[in-house]
């Protein structure tokens, strides 16, 4: 299948971690904490972790730590939506396309359940035709967004002329939690909001790249080290401190199994600076700069970090001048990692 737009979007409200930091003394979310953890977020949110800004999509941040379980979902009801649909239209536009031309729309997420799915609020906000297919993927966490791209190659194999879109779309500030766990605590430092979108076909336009080459590991002995639970309603992320050589030996075998077909470029998720770090001698010596780039503007967005890095890549690769696919790959909860190719020639 052949991607004719990519289009990216973050809530307007950006915020320093030093801000974070602020706002969390200010409202005495960290009142109920030991010493020791408000050590560690003031470490995380004062210090260079390769994070300088992340975005929110909840109209008051500051009372994030203090919403119901309700109150969080009524968030992410509104919020994940809105913010998909920008990116949606983005992606429209770029193609030079309405949403009726839409026959597949795919979304996954993580941090919220909605039932029906954001696709039943992306189809109304937008206006899709009442028979354009509507899935949306729930619960494979940062990793999502290529298994997401893998459902709609199989739409495009059997529907040769239908045009799919497909989204991931995370609300992660509804799913922040605290308490003196150090996951956790990491956790509601490093990921924020946002969303990505695609347009593809089985046909080719102008210089529009093929992406084939799935591959996807899981390791479900490792799903307690990364993984979503729910205390009072409320969702918390488990986050063990071997996360980020987990994730290196999950890419390294995709890595291995990758075929002949140069690589010009890695497309890595940007988990965190830490999982950078272990990612490197893994993909050496392709650079994974852009990543990084997307990790210092906009944090870790879960699933749709992986595709703000692919719209940073395309900015600046020239493939006539680096031959060779771009190799993309994601991870997280499962554990899983997940990977593909997007070729130009």
């Amino acid at each position: 299948m052949y991607l004719h737009a990519l289009a990216t979007a973050v809530p307007p409200a950006r915020y320093t971690q030093a801000e974070c930091w602020e706002t969390l003394q200010r409202t005495g979310a960290i009142a109920p904490l030991s010493r020791r953890s408000t050590l560690i977020l003031r470490t995380l949110l004062r210090g260079d972790h390769g994070i300088a800004t992340r975005h929110f999509a909840a109209p008051d941040p500051s009372r994030l730590f203090a919403l119901s379980a309700d109150e969080l979902n009524a968030t992410f009801r509104v919020a994940a939506p809105a913010l998909a649909a920008r990116a949606l239209s983005g992606a429209l536009a770029r193609a030079g396309l309405n949403p009726a031309d839409l026959d597949a729309l795919l979304i996954c997420t993580c941090t919220g359940y909605l039932c029906p799915g954001i696709t039943s609020y992306v189809a109304e906000q937008l206006g899709l035709r009442s028979n354009t297919f509507l899935q949306d993927l729930v619960g494979l966490g940062c990793g999502a967004a290529i298994p997401t791209l893998r459902a709609a190659s199989h739409i495009l194999a059997a529907q040769p002329e239908a045009t799919v879109a497909c989204i991931a779309v995370e609300i992660c500030s509804t799913a922040f939690y605290l308490d003196d766990d150090p996951g956790v605590l990491i956790s509601a430092c490093l990921f924020s909001d946002g969303a990505a979108a695609t347009i593809w076909r089985a046909t080719p336009g102008a210089a529009t790249p093929r992406c084939f080459g799935f591959d996807t590991l899981h390791r479900p002995a490792d799903r307690d080290k990364l993984r979503f639970e729910q205390r009072n309603g409320r969702l918390r992320n488990l986050l063990h401190p071997t996360v980020p050589d987990l994730a290196a030996g999950a890419v390294r075998e995709l890595w291995q199994r990758r075929g002949p077909r140069p690589v010009a470029g890695v497309v890595a998720h940007s988990g965190g600076r830490d999982v950078l770090a272990a990612l490197a001698p893994v993909v050496a010596p392709h650079s994974l700069d852009a990543s990084a780039r997307i990790l210092r503007d906009c944090g870790n967005m879960s699933s749709p970090s992986v595709l703000f890095v692919l719209d940073e890549t395309l900015k600046a690769h020239s493939p006539t001048a680096t031959p060779g696919d771009l190799w993309l790959v994601s991870f997280g909860a499962g554990f899983s990692a997940h990977a593909c190719r997007l070729a130009f020639s």
